[in-house]
C-alpha cells in the first residue's frame, strides 16, 4: 500500500497560540514541528454521523497513544483539566482509555494500549 502513516493533523483554532502552548504544555507535542512518534497502532475509522461516542457538533475526535496514563491523568488533574471516564472504555481488551477537551472545546481521547498497561 502506497500509505505509511498520518502526516500531519490540521484543524482549525481561534487563537493559535494559546492553543498550541495547551498541547506543548499538557501534552508534549510541540505545535508546527516534527513530531517523531513510537511505532505502534493507530485506528483509522470513520464514526456513523449519530454516533455517541463524541459530542454531535464535532466533526473528529483525536486519539493520542499514551504510556503512563495515570500519571498523565495526575498531571492534568493538577492543572485543573477536567477528565472523564467511563468504566466501559477499558473492556474488551484494548486497553485503557480517558477524555479530556482542549481549550477550544475539541475531544481528545487519551489511549493507553494493552501492551503499555501494567
Amino acid at each position: 500500500m502506497p500509505v505509511l502513516g498520518i502526516g500531519g493533523f490540521f484543524f482549525r483554532a481561534a487563537d493559535r497560540g494559546a492553543l498550541s502552548a495547551w498541547y506543548q504544555t499538557h501534552l508534549g507535542i510541540l505545535p508546527n514541528g516534527d513530531w517523531i512518534q513510537e511505532a505502534g497502532p493507530t485506528v483509522f475509522a470513520p464514526f456513523s454521523s449519530t454516533t455517541d461516542y463524541f459530542a454531535p457538533d464535532r466533526q473528529f475526535m483525536l486519539n493520542l497513544r499514551v504510556s503512563d496514563l495515570d500519571g498523565l491523568l495526575a498531571s492534568l488533574e493538577e492543572a485543573g483539566i477536567a477528565i472523564t471516564r467511563n468504566a466501559d472504555w477499558d473492556s474488551g481488551g484494548f486497553g485503557r482509555f480517558a477524555r479530556i477537551h482542549d481549550p477550544e472545546g475539541n475531544p481528545i481521547e487519551l489511549w493507553e494500549a494493552p501492551e503499555q498497561v501494567s
